[in-house]
């Protein structure tokens, strides 16, 4: 049957189904299609979190958090730490943000329905074993900052793997590595030994998406776009939203197996 995601604990399920209404604020989502909640480790085992921003077109797809391009390059973070399953990974906002309506949105971060629902779910996830917080890009920042009792361990603030500026980016990163490594245990199958971040991403700074971050029944290759950062033209993800009906078409592409 292979390795997958059962899905989340009763307790952490019944949370989920209990979020707060984003329907005030629609227009600044894309809130048709839906919550995306997170992925890997939700019983409290983690020794990493790390928060991103929202949900993008792929994630709707995997019905998991950080699964497209910007997820495979936190994968890859994550592969230098040696972590291979000790973590758990979720956003500042569960619907899927328009980029442009992005400062507008800001308010709901702390409106305390939202804000109140956000903190019981990292209490919820989080326990005794974790070492570190990552929070990756601006939404991320506000949303651990607005998490009032955030347990005693360091906090990384770092850009989000889809920043415009690559340098920052890398730099930022590499750097948190470093420190990173000094704090975080690994795990018994990673290796925390591997290469650092160079001056830009390579391929070898990406990793897929394991099979037991996924829900069963995935085709093997969702979660692994090399081939599309291969394909001529590239394009890093294999879902996208067309300009001709971005509020409710995802188009998804398969690679063409040998």
């Amino acid at each position: 049957m292979g390795d997958f995601d059962p899905g989340p604990p009763v307790a952490v399920a019944e949370h989920f189904g209990n979020v707060p209404s984003y329907a005030d604020f629609r227009q600044f989502f894309w809130y048709d299609w839906g919550p995306v909640f997170y992925r890997g480790r939700l019983d409290g085992t983690a020794r990493l979190l790390a928060v991103a921003s929202d949900p993008g077109p792929t994630e709707r797809v995997a019905g998991r958090t950080l699964v497209g391009d910007a997820g495979q390059r936190v994968q890859g973070f994550l592969a230098k730490l040696g972590l291979t399953r000790s973590y758990t990974l979720v956003n500042a906002y569960s619907y899927a943000l328009i980029p442009a309506r992005a400062q507008q949105a800001m308010p709901l971060l702390s409106r305390p329905d939202q804000l109140a629902w956000r903190n019981t779910l990292l209490e919820l996830i989080t326990g005794a074993p974790l070492q570190a917080i990552v929070a990756f890009g601006v939404q991320a920042k506000s949303a651990v900052h607005l998490w009032t009792g955030k347990p005693a361990v360091p906090v990384f603030e770092v850009p989000h793997p889809s920043s415009r500026s690559p340098k920052v980016l890398i730099d930022s990163w590499r750097a948190a590595i470093t420190e990173l490594r000094g704090i975080v245990t690994p795990d018994p199958d990673g290796d925390n030994t591997v290469p650092n971040y160079g001056t830009k991403f390579g391929e070898a700074d990406y990793a897929p998406i394991p099979a037991r971050d996924l829900p069963f029944g995935v085709p093997p290759w969702l979660g692994n776009d090399a081939w599309g950062r291969k394909d001529k033209p590239k394009h890093n993800n294999s879902v996208e939203r067309p300009d001709t009906d971005l509020l409710h078409t995802l188009v998804w592409r398969a690679p063409v197996l040998d």
